[in-house]
């Protein structure tokens, strides 16, 4: 497969990934987080707002790989 189909592909599935985990990571943020001290909560976002890239990281390297 070409680069370019793989990166069409990926980019496919990284918006597909994010608007599912999006709504989820605003559900629990809602629902828990905010009942936290704003320390933790502070804490708590940056996790939510770093995690999202690691059950990515794989379909990146996918991507990015040159063609064979």
């Amino acid at each position: 497969m070409r680069r370019r189909t793989r990166t069409l592909i990926g980019t496919v599935g990284l918006i597909a990934f994010v608007m599912l985990y999006a709504p989820l990571a605003m559900a629990l943020a809602d629902s828990r987080i905010s009942q936290l001290h704003p320390a933790l909560q502070t804490v708590v976002y940056c996790i939510l707002g770093i995690a999202w890239i690691f059950p990515l990281m794989p379909l990146i390297r996918w991507m990015e790989r040159p063609d064979a």
